[in-house]
């Protein structure tokens, strides 16, 4: 293995990591040494997900607590249960998402506007807050938010969604700038159209996947597995010294000047 991916005696803390991105992302960091701890709501599919990360990569390599990322106190649960099973946490990936509602911003209920800034943006400045301390006294350690594409641009029909995530971007950099002093890094992934159950709907008719590919350099959605290379690099030493970025990961949907 080369030393700068390596992840051997990492801890690692991920959220929304029963299946598609986050279950890819969990892999990759176990196939590279780490001890994952991987959490989500649904505890069947998170034992799922934890055998197959340990028929892979060896036994108790990966631990699966039941925690629902929208409350603080399943947050606080999940962060004390690794700390006395796994040890103390070098790695975060905050991946857990909803998208509630799809429409026009302006029609938005206020339930549904509220869970959706809960899930995808406080519940990750929880997270931090409950695991940053343990990198502070390593003076060192890498925090990963998944945002996404829909941050960068505006849309009619996930536009609430896509705010919640560029809320989530500016969280990113407001926290690499409070803990750059201290060795922690702070980045966030914003894929593009991945095919997950999350975005179902937007990819299971042919003519709309079709159309949405002949817009993509690339001419094709993405996979989970994608993913996995990208939570590596920000998770190892590859990238110590990338802080406060968000990195698209769209098949060139959308490229920055």
């Amino acid at each position: 293995m080369f030393p700068l991916f390596d992840l051997s005696g990492k801890t690692a803390v991920l959220t929304g990591a029963s299946k598609g991105m986050g279950l890819a992302m969990a892999t990759a960091l176990a196939e590279h040494g780490a001890r994952v701890v991987i959490s989500a709501r649904n505890q069947d599919q998170l034992e799922t997900a934890a055998q197959t990360i340990n028929s892979l990569c060896g036994k108790d390599m990966a631990i699966p607590i039941v925690a629902n990322a929208g409350q603080r106190e399943a947050l606080e649960n999940l962060v004390e249960t690794a700390r006395s099973r796994a040890g103390s946490i070098d790695i975060v990936i905050g991946n857990a998402g909803v998208n509630p509602y799809f429409g026009p911003t302006s029609e938005i209920s206020d339930a549904a506007y509220q869970k959706t800034m809960t899930t995808n943006v406080q519940s990750n400045l929880w997270l931090a807050q409950l695991t940053v301390p343990d990198m502070v006294k390593k003076g060192a350690g890498s925090v990963i938010f998944t945002a996404s594409v829909a941050a960068l641009k505006p849309s009619e029909q996930l536009g609430t969604y896509g705010m919640s995530k560029l809320a989530l971007i500016g969280l990113t950099r407001n926290l690499a700038q409070e803990f750059g002093p201290h060795g922690v890094r702070f980045n966030a992934i914003c894929p593009g159209l991945i095919r997950t159950d999350f975005a179902r709907e937007l990819w299971e008719n042919p003519k709309v996947e079709d159309r949405i590919q002949q817009q993509i350099p690339l001419r094709r959605l993405g996979e989970a597995d994608d993913l996995k290379g990208m939570a590596v690099f920000l998770a190892s030493d590859a990238s110590r010294y990338m802080t406060g970025q968000a990195l698209t990961v769209c098949g060139g949907s959308n490229m920055w000047a």
